[in-house]
């Protein structure tokens, strides 16, 4: 990790919450099912194969790699990672050797992460020439609704709650400045409706998603039913609080000469104007 990040993040809270969560983690998998299913997606549109596989943030493992590929599991918390015979480890810290892969998936971790700039240049350093990253993680504009009960319940005295939220743009941005060639980022949005704030809790709880702040504030009492409160008056006639988890997917290639490159600036051979005209 570089010398220069802040530490948002208490790496000691992390792992307790993900090797708390492992037990349960299927009651809860949703969100990273999707995430899954929108890399899975996208590997399907690749035409070459690959061999050697990180699955990086592994979880229960339920990343299901390519037939005959070989797959190292990694994750921050003890017990998703010896479930799954992998290794501990943080993504900014990873132990891997540069070359080991040619591809690489994440899928629910990296907004949990104090120098995403850095784990990103590891991923890309531990990706072969022509290796492959895909990854997704929650973005910006996620968990409006329990933003919203909590900036009600606390409005002289709001603390900071909810993780940092990174959008799109920055996350494409972040894949040019790691050095990824080709780098795309796009986000989908899945829309989850609860009939009590303790259901939505319970699945950030179940999902390792809960507050792992380095600065993080107890929750009290008072301000708890006060969020609780501002949460159900948000219900859909139907009592249901409709939240939203903003999925942003990062596709990013390690560069190799093979690649296609963009055409040298003031090289076009024809006129945009005369083509519109046309």
């Amino acid at each position: 990790m570089s010398d220069t990040a802040p530490e948002i993040f208490d790496r000691s809270a992390r792992r307790h919450r993900r090797d708390r969560a492992a037990r349960d983690y299927a009651e809860h998998d949703f969100l990273r099912a999707t995430m899954l299913d929108g890399i899975a997606e996208r590997l399907d549109a690749v035409t070459r194969g690959f061999t050697d596989i990180l699955d990086l943030g592994c979880f229960d493992g339920a990343f299901a790699a390519p037939p005959g590929a070989r797959v190292a599991r990694c994750d921050a918390g003890f017990a998703f990672a010896s479930g799954q015979a992998g290794v501990q480890a943080d993504e900014d810290r990873l132990p891997f050797a540069d070359g080991s892969f040619d591809l690489v998936v994440s899928a629910g971790v990296l907004d949990q992460v104090d120098d995403l700039p850095g784990a990103l240049s590891l991923i890309r350093r531990v990706l072969r020439p022509d290796g492959l990253f895909l990854g997704a993680f929650v973005g910006a504009g996620s968990l409006p609704a329990l933003r919203s009960a909590l900036r009600i319940a606390e409005r002289d005295r709001p603390a900071a709650r909810l993780h940092p939220q990174i959008d799109v743009r920055s996350a494409g941005d972040l894949l040019m400045r790691a050095g990824f060639a080709l780098p795309v980022a796009d986000v989908e949005t899945l829309d989850v409706g609860y009939r009590d704030l303790g259901r939505l809790f319970g699945d950030l709880r179940g999902m390792a998603a809960s507050n792992m702040l380095a600065q993080r504030q107890v929750l009290t009492k008072d301000v708890l039913a006060r969020t609780i409160a501002a949460f159900a008056d948000a219900a859909d006639p139907r009592g249901r609080t409709h939240e939203t988890f903003q999925i942003v997917f990062l596709t990013g290639w390690s560069p190799d000469p093979s690649q296609p490159k963009p055409a040298r600036r003031g090289s076009a051979t024809a006129s945009l104007g005369d083509a519109l005209k046309r």
